[in-house]
């Protein structure tokens, strides 16, 4: 686990210990840890880009073999996303032109639909 100093924000380092809390009950192990009744194992990271206050972060998100884990706290840009989809349905019903919609789309940010 990298130090604060080799993080670029405090923000990183804290997500990094929450992940690394959950990720142990729910494997009911530390990492590295060898214990007879753990039934879920560690199967490396992935990466993934974390949009914060103070700027984006990758964050490396702990991987399991059985089942999977996505931490509490990126859940927020999950309902982001669903209300940008939200958005996007509502135009078309409505019958907003999607270069219209795409403009806007691309003026909030993303790289357009």
């Amino acid at each position: 686990m990298p130090s604060l100093c080799d993080r670029d924000t405090a923000y990183a380092f804290a997500a990094e210990r929450i992940m690394e809390a959950e990720i142990e009950v729910r494997t009911g192990a530390a990492k590295g840890a060898q214990t007879p009744t753990r039934e879920i194992q560690r199967n490396g990271y992935r990466d993934r880009d974390w949009d914060a206050r103070a700027g984006r972060d990758a964050l490396e998100i702990p991987k399991l073999r059985k089942g999977s884990y996505f931490p509490r706290f990126l859940e927020q840009r999950r309902t982001a996303e669903k209300a940008l989809v939200a958005f996007i349905q509502e135009a078309y019903v409505y019958g907003v032109s999607t270069r219209s919609v795409d403009d806007l789309v691309k003026a909030m940010g993303r790289g357009g639909m």
